[in-house]
């Protein structure tokens, strides 16, 4: 059965794995060994699941009763590297 909220979990994986994999693999690479391809290949990806991450969280906001704080949490987690899975462990986890 389609729900959002197991949608949002799935996207909030994806966002931070794409996130790390930009962060600490593509960007470094970039860098160090002057090869832009990989930011490129990363980069529209992760867009992407950065902005159906933000959208899904503004839909499931009122079903899990989030306070402005929490919903901002979930927001600031996006950006914050490790940051969805944190999400997902103490906000989407507990959720029946």
């Amino acid at each position: 059965m389609f729900s959002f909220l197991n949608t949002f979990r799935v996207v909030a994986l994806l966002e931070g794995v794409s996130y790390i994999l930009l962060l600490f693999i593509a960007t470094p690479i970039k860098y160090l060994a002057n090869d832009p391809q990989y930011v490129k290949l990363l980069g529209m990806p992760h867009g992407l699941l950065f902005v159906a991450y933000v959208a899904i969280a503004f839909l499931i906001k009122n079903d899990l009763n989030w306070t402005n704080k929490e919903f901002a949490i979930v927001l600031i987690a996006a950006i914050v590297p490790f940051g969805t899975f944190y999400i997902d462990r103490k906000y989407l986890k507990t959720v029946k």
